[in-house]
């Protein structure tokens, strides 16, 4: 595929994405870095923020979840995922260019250079930090504190074959911020729903992984998809079936009602379709499966908003 230095086509973008058809061309190698295009990563990071602050809602008796600390946790989420991605290809740049999937990316396509990608992560870190500092003094040191897991979870691809799993410590860290930010502190509910973010994390980026199964073999890299191979659907049975007691027993902590335990029974009909329909030779559809988590986290907020909302009003 051929590219340009004012942003070429990166074969794993979305197709005629308004960072495409729109962005100004200057600008278009900075939104893929940062996933612009791909709104499903920041969604995932978002989602146990969103969890959180919907059971912590319900914990204090309030009819919803604080709209401010919502708006916050968007904000956030959209700035961190993008320094992140950043920062990840920084790291990976080397290995990208060896992947098909990943070698018409900016930086090892040449699009922008390391330095100009260093000083956008700043740039998009800066925006993280703006808003984490909107928070109660607690939930400011908590923030800083996941600092470390995003900082070497690139590299565990080099070292272990459960890089997922320190995706997962990284993209559930919200789970602990949204009842830090209601209550200055923690308690059992939110670690056990941190803990389930964990498992479920671990489950959908299986399914991504088995995109590039046969390009990380080739180069070395490690991946729960490669580890777990044919019995992959097993795994995702443990892993999301985990994550819904984990679930569940947060719930019951925080003294959630009906509602909230109907939308993680829903949620539940929703991994066990990804798991029977799953084809981990079709990458197309791993992606596909991948991308449908975002409807299940909508599934688990609505049900805790529903019931914040019934018991707030009682």
């Amino acid at each position: 595929m051929q590219q340009d230095m004012n942003g070429g086509q990166v074969a794993d973008a979305v197709k005629g994405h308004w960072v495409d058809r729109r962005a100004p061309a200057w600008l278009r190698p900075y939104a893929r870095l940062a996933r612009w295009e791909r709104p499903i990563g920041w969604w995932l990071l978002l989602w146990p923020c969103l969890w959180s602050s919907a059971l912590a809602a319900i914990a204090a008796g309030a009819p919803w979840p604080n709209p401010w600390h919502l708006l916050l946790f968007l904000i956030g989420a959209v700035a961190m995922r993008g320094a992140g991605c950043t920062y990840n290809d920084l790291v990976d740049q080397d290995i990208d260019a060896k992947v098909a999937r990943t070698r018409s990316r900016p930086l090892p396509s040449g699009q922008v250079s390391p330095l100009q990608a260093k000083l956008f992560m700043i740039a998009q870190a800066l925006t993280g930090l703006l808003v984490l500092v909107q928070f109660n003094s607690f939930t400011i040191m908590l923030g800083f504190a996941s600092l470390a897991v995003v900082a070497v979870y690139p590299f565990m691809k080099r070292v272990t074959s459960w890089p997922q799993l320190f995706l997962g410590f990284a993209f559930s860290w919200g789970a602990l911020m949204g009842w830090a930010a209601e209550f200055g502190s923690l308690a059992w509910s939110p670690i056990l729903l941190y803990a389930g973010g964990i498992l479920w994390t671990i489950g959908y980026d299986t399914i991504y992984a088995h995109q590039d199964k046969e390009d990380d073999a080739l180069v070395g890299v490690h991946s729960t998809a490669r580890l777990f191979g044919d019995w992959t659907k097993p795994a995702l049975a443990l892993l999301y079936g985990g994550a819904t007691v984990l679930f569940a027993l947060a719930f019951s902590l925080a003294d959630a009602g009906p509602a909230a335990f109907a939308g993680l029974a829903l949620g539940l009909l929703h991994l066990l379709w990804q798991i029977v329909t799953l084809d981990i030779d079709d990458p197309d559809q791993c992606l596909k499966l991948f991308r449908s988590n975002g409807r299940y986290g909508w599934v688990l907020f609505l049900g805790l908003v529903a019931d914040a909302l019934v018991q707030g009003l009682l």
